[in-house]
C-alpha cells in the first residue's frame, strides 16, 4: 500500500492543522489520512490503495494547505 508523510514546520503549523483537520474526515477514494503534530509541526500521513490516488490525495492536501496558508498571510499583512 503506497503511502506518504508530510512534516510541515513553523508558525502556521497549528493554524493549518486547524484548517485541514476536517479535510481528514472526509473520503478521498481509496485513500486514509491521518492529520496530527503539535506545536509548531504539522504532520499529514496517506496511505492509499495505489499510487494515483496517493497522488490525487497528495494534490488535494497541499493545494488545500497552500490556500491556508495564503490566508494566513494576507490576514497578517
Amino acid at each position: 500500500m503506497p503511502r506518504a508523510e508530510i512534516r510541515i514546520q513553523g508558525d502556521e503549523a497549528a493554524i493549518l492543522r486547524k484548517a485541514l483537520h476536517p479535510e481528514g474526515g472526509r473520503g478521498i477514494p481509496r485513500t486514509r489520512v491521518q492529520i496530527s503534530g503539535r506545536g509548531k509541526t504539522l504532520t499529514l500521513t496517506i496511505e492509499a490503495e495505489d499510487t494515483g490516488a496517493l497522488r490525487a490525495a497528495l494534490n488535494s492536501y497541499l493545494r488545500w494547505a497552500d490556500v491556508a496558508a495564503g490566508v494566513v498571510r494576507e490576514v497578517r499583512g
